[in-house]
């Protein structure tokens, strides 16, 4: 998880899932139950980059 200047503030699933090594599906779980770490907009889901890093530095992504 190396970040730059030049990074997106928010990710598409796939985007997410490409940049944090987790499945698209394990990223829905995850989100649908901590609400914080993404946005809505329509119906796409879009994952806030910093406090889901934040997010995978303090908690076990397994346990969602």
């Amino acid at each position: 998880m190396e970040t730059t200047e030049n990074q997106k503030v928010l990710l598409t699933l796939k985007e997410a899932a490409e940049y944090f090594g987790i499945g698209i599906n394990t990223l829905r779980r995850l989100t649908n139950k901590h609400t914080s770490l993404c946005i809505f907009n329509g119906n796409k889901r879009m994952i806030k980059r910093k406090n889901m890093e934040k997010w995978l530095l303090n908690h076990n992504v397994l346990d969602c």
